[in-house]
């Protein structure tokens, strides 16, 4: 085995008090892509940067190979001393690195290099940034949430540029799908220490919970050990003195395992306040339209939006979501046609800017708008210290200045402070940024239990399938021209009808062409399902159902808490099985999807 790149082991770094890191570890080999995960708070980011060179450790080992290159994706790049966005990018480059490879990057990152520095948005820095580190293909790439800012083109793009690197990668991101595609290997912060396991995200949490299963098991052993000794001690017939007292100091080292451990971190528990239920129809838009600079943003546009759904925006920066969101919730107005709003509309909002942080003010201030100590959720009057507990924020962070924390803990508190305002209309723009895996599954359980009605706008394509009733989309997202377009289901429902909208097309101007190009071409009217496809259209439900009832069977065999200690090689079998039984499933799903459509089409 050829020896590792970077080696970070039994890393020990505290900042006062409970020490953040304790014993964590990190090895890096050529080719690796490793995906780092934890909660908020957890420590990822600083292993990263302890990683980079950029942060010391108080003790344990930190080893980079001398000829090894390391590029590291700052949060907050510096542009200083920088003209333009090709300059700054042009300094990562290396002795023989080749320039050209930042025009490239630039180009598919949606900038020029012209651009002045100091005028970027944070998208836009996100975007420079990652031309920076990409360009000279080091050998190692430490990516801090990457996609923080990307629209989903620019996110698919990128996917596609890791999974074919060179360069050994160790990322940190709450993309779900993405961590999916791009990781062969995950590391597990938890709770200052490191475990790894050899696969990529999509096995994470079936093994975390697993590990977390055998932890609590192990707790519960060595609390009935415990007990045998006490009453041993009490109670047992005594033997010699010396025998006594090792069993005496045996026990004292149990207590203080038990009582030292400290179990995951909880999980956060909350929910939407109620408002008064609004009218059934809450959003009524009928042809409107809107422009800037004789550039068409939203071309005439209709929507009816009922209580109870939970409608997506998706499309590239620039297209237009915001601006179209604005005027469907009334606060922008359109060139032409209508918004209708109905009644009694409790509108809560989340903004992706977070500008309504005051960054000087303390957490128990921002949550009670300076009203004391209490604050009212759901009719109740509830003390900020115990509801900041249910948002995994300690009491004695109360008086914190927001200033002090990090962008994880930022959106969790302000998913606080929207969460405790009465409301039926949630507009949710970008929320997934900086949550870790954790809040992001609450997040989907309030959005998807939520009685009322959420709009919400992401480029979280795993948030929005699990999520979403409905998905407003660009009907070019090439070359936006102002067209949107509503799809019934989530991102991965658009894409299956975005494909089967286009097959209907090509089969329409083939059936169009003149018989002189194409004698043989029938109409449309006339095609008839092949015997393969109808074949098909029958038999797919039975081998789908086939295939979901064999990853079940997997599942309830990888439930036992103990397999993964007992049977490795097992587990992994298993777990390499149902993957491939989920990649055949879905390839099912969707050539029965087409075929239904097809079928339909030619019915109808």
């Amino acid at each position: 085995m050829a020896p590792p790149i970077l080696k970070l082991d039994d890393i020990f770094l505290s900042f006062g008090g409970a020490p953040l890191l304790a014993g964590a570890a990190l090895q890096v080999e050529s080719g690796d892509k490793i995906c780092l995960v934890g909660r908020n708070g957890s420590g990822k980011s600083t292993l990263l940067k302890i990683a980079a060179g950029l942060v010391d450790a108080q003790s344990g080992e930190v080893f980079r190979h001398p000829s090894a290159t390391v590029r590291y994706l700052e949060q907050a790049p510096d542009f200083g001393g920088f003209e333009t966005v090709q300059a700054y990018a042009e300094a990562g480059l290396g002795p023989g690195d080749d320039p050209y490879r930042v025009t490239y990057l630039l180009s598919h990152l949606g900038l020029t290099g012209e651009e002045n520095p100091g005028n970027l948005s944070g998208g836009e820095a996100r975007r420079a940034a990652l031309a920076r580190v990409l360009a000279p293909e080091p050998d190692i790439l430490l990516l801090d949430e990457p996609t923080n800012h990307l629209d989903l083109p620019t996110i698919e793009w990128l996917e596609g540029e890791l999974q074919k690197t060179r360069s050994a990668l160790v990322l940190i991101s709450h993309d779900r799908r993405f961590l999916e595609k791009v990781s062969t290997a995950t590391v597990w912060l938890d709770r200052g220490t490191s475990r790894r396991l050899d696969r990529g995200f999509a096995f994470f949490e079936a093994w975390r919970d697993q590990v977390l299963e055998a932890e609590e098991l192990e707790q519960h052993k060595l609390g009935k050990a415990i007990e045998r000794e006490e009453h041993w001690l009490r109670y047992g017939v005594t033997a010699r003195r010396k025998r006594n007292m090792r069993r005496l100091g045996e026990l004292q080292t149990m207590r203080s395992q038990y009582r030292g451990h400290k179990g995951p971190q909880g999980t956060v528990q909350a929910s939407a306040s109620d408002a008064q239920e609004s009218g059934k129809l809450v959003i009524e838009a009928d042809k409107i339209t809107k422009s800037y600079d004789q550039r068409p943003i939203v071309a005439p546009f209709s929507i009816r939006v009922h209580r109870g759904d939970c409608i997506g925006l998706v499309g590239p920066n620039g297209a237009g979501k915001t601006t179209l969101l604005k005027m469907l919730t009334g606060q922008l107005a359109p060139d032409s046609g209508t918004v209708k709003l109905g009644t009694n509309l409790d509108i809560a909002t989340l903004d992706q800017k977070r500008e309504d942080l005051n960054l000087e003010d303390t957490l128990a201030n921002y949550l009670t708008d300076g009203r004391g100590e209490n604050l009212l959720v759901n009719g109740e009057q509830r003390h900020v210290t115990g509801y900041m507990k249910e948002f995994l924020f300690q009491p004695e962070q109360a008086r914190t200045p927001i200033k002090n924390l990090s962008g994880g803990e930022r959106a969790r508190l302000m998913l606080a402070r929207i969460l405790s305002r009465p409301a039926n209309l949630l507009i949710l723009d970008e929320p997934t940024n900086d949550l870790d895996i954790e809040t992001l599954d609450l997040l989907q359980e309030i959005v998807t239990g939520f009685a009322g009605t959420v709009i919400l706008v992401s480029h979280d394509r795993d948030f929005l399938d699990r999520t979403v009733t409905s998905t407003i989309a660009p009907a070019d997202p090439e070359t936006p021209d102002g067209r949107w377009i509503e799809y019934a289901g989530g991102y991965s429902d658009m894409l299956a009808q975005r494909k089967g909208a286009a097959e209907e097309r090509r089969r329409a101007e083939k059936a169009e062409r003149p018989k002189t190009q194409e004698a043989a071409a029938p109409s449309v009217s006339k095609v008839k399902l092949s015997y393969k496809q109808k074949f098909a259209l029958e038999n797919l439900p039975k081998e789908m159902a086939k295939a979901e009832t064999e990853i079940a069977r997997r599942e309830q065999k990888m439930a036992d808490p103990n397999l993964f200690t007992k049977d490795p090689a097992t587990f992994n079998r298993l777990a390499s099985e149902m993957e491939k039984l989920r990649e055949s499933l879905t390839k099912m799903e969707e050539e029965w999807l087409e075929l239904e459509m097809l079928r339909e089409e030619l019915e109808g």
